[in-house]
């Protein structure tokens, strides 16, 4: 009989009010290895909270959640300390599950850093959204398969994604990716990533999505290590322009990502200058 080994588990909440011009915290919940660290930012009125895994990284058996909650006219940016990495498992699989709640006229940007999955790395992870009728969401998730500066290669595991994004209480995306088995062998299929091990997909939910498009093209063609396309639609009144990008490595699919969030980002704040967290260049 094998031993019970000790699991992370963490518990992070956040919800940010309008107040006095300016987004900031109403409350804050944080249990386990979840940490939440708003840094101060002089001058902005938008408010950023970085989300911190104290384990340094997670693996099977492994919980973690996170509920962001953005009040009427907030302006809130969500990033990672870092990437989240997902070590070898057992047969048991680690869980993240998001939940990001916008009022009216909350602007929210959900901005993580790269997920790396390690070989036989397993995780299932859950992001539900639900927006109020004139909020907008910028969702971003890039996800590594193995280190290519470190000669790491995923040959096995198990990855499981599942969003599921509601506007008015209408549902208006929902995807479930599942990749399990020999997933090298997946990756290197020309019907999935012909062989890249880097990708990313950005929805961006608002009534200003489709003015974004064309420059969303435009960014994506300069880049010339990343591949990818994007696409809009108009789902129950509700605009939703989709990206999906392709890369090599966890640098080329930066290389498109950063001018992409700086350009879709649903930002009425000219106190921030970019969209891209300072983080992600620490």
């Amino acid at each position: 009989m094998r031993p019970s080994m000790q699991r992370t588990f963490g518990r992070g909440r956040i919800s940010v009010k309008q107040a006095a011009g300016r987004t900031r915290i109403d409350r804050l919940y944080q249990e386990g290895a979840a940490r939440i660290r708003v840094p101060d930012h002089p001058g902005r009125k938008d408010l950023e909270a970085v989300i911190i895994n104290t384990a340094g990284g997670v693996t099977g058996g492994d919980d973690l959640g996170w509920d962001i909650v953005a009040g009427p006219s907030t302006h809130l940016t969500v990033t990672t300390q870092a990437c989240e990495k997902i070590y070898k498992a057992d047969e048991t699989t680690t869980n993240v599950n998001v939940n990001l709640t916008l009022a009216e006229g909350a602007r929210l940007n959900w901005l993580p850093q790269e997920t790396i999955l390690f070989d036989r790395a397993r995780l299932a992870r859950t992001i539900e959204a639900d927006l109020a009728g004139d909020s907008s969401l910028l969702l971003v998730e890039p996800v590594i398969f193995g280190r290519r500066a470190m000669n790491e290669t995923v040959k096995a595991g198990a990855w499981r994604d599942t969003w599921r994004v509601h506007h008015k209480g209408r549902l208006i995306h929902a995807e479930n990716v599942h990749i399990e088995g020999a997933i090298a062998e997946h990756l290197d299929s020309i019907a999935s990533l012909d062989g890249q091990t880097a990708l990313a997909t950005i929805a961006l939910i608002g009534n200003h999505a489709q003015g974004k498009l064309a420059m969303a093209r435009t960014i994506i063609d300069g880049v010339p290590n990343c591949i990818g396309g994007a696409s809009f639609w108009t789902v129950a009144n509700a605009g939703k322009l989709i990206v999906r990008l392709a890369a090599p490595h966890g640098y080329a699919l930066r290389e498109a990502l950063v001018p992409l969030i700086n350009h879709l980002a649903p930002s009425h704040d000219h106190s921030a200058p970019v969209a891209v967290p300072k983080i992600w260049s620490l």
